[in-house]
């Protein structure tokens, strides 16, 4: 192989594995097909809140209260279902509040039940990376008996937090992409 080659074939490989955007907040990020879910479907009290600050990065944020069998707090972004292509990871760009959250992603919006990655935050900016196939299928908080996620397509993602205590939560989003 002679180095124009070698080169073209460098530059291919960095092409494929290129991070692709799922969103990238800025001050003119359209949240209409954002959502809130907390546990008030079950009857529960907890109460989470997405925007966009004066930074231009998505803010969830709120509070978890586990009375009434309550304690839960999640976002949700639905869109029509794509393919991953050859994306192994997702990358978050996120400053946290030092909880524990769980990233969530549904392969299609037919479904009921989501594959599950948990992280740790900081209270500093950070960029988590999560391996796509390591993420298990879960159903209202029980682990199915299903293969993990193939990271073939792509149709909801979501951030929940559910640490079974009261508290008040604040996650801050820069970006969020597949590579």
């Amino acid at each position: 192989m002679n180095s124009v080659n070698g080169l073209l074939i460098i530059g291919l490989m960095m092409f494929i594995n290129e991070p692709e955007f799922l969103i990238d907040f800025n001050q003119s990020t359209d949240l209409t097909s954002w959502f809130i879910v907390d546990d008030v479907v079950m009857g529960g009290r907890s109460d989470g809140n997405f925007r966009i600050n004066e930074n231009g990065s998505g803010v969830f944020y709120g509070f978890v209260s586990t009375e009434n069998y309550g304690g839960f707090s999640s976002v949700r972004y639905s869109f029509e279902e794509r393919t991953l292509k050859e994306h192994t990871h997702c990358l978050i760009r996120l400053k946290g509040d030092g909880k524990a959250y769980q990233f969530r992603v549904k392969d299609s919006a037919r479904k009921r039940y989501s594959y599950i990655s948990s992280f740790e935050t900081k209270e500093e900016w950070e960029t988590i990376r999560i391996e796509l196939k390591s993420m298990y299928p879960s159903f209202r908080g029980m682990r199915l008996d299903e293969p993990n996620y193939t990271a073939e397509s792509l149709a909801e993602i979501a951030i929940l937090i559910g640490n079974k205590r009261n508290e008040s939560f604040r996650l801050e989003i820069d970006w969020i992409k597949f590579q």
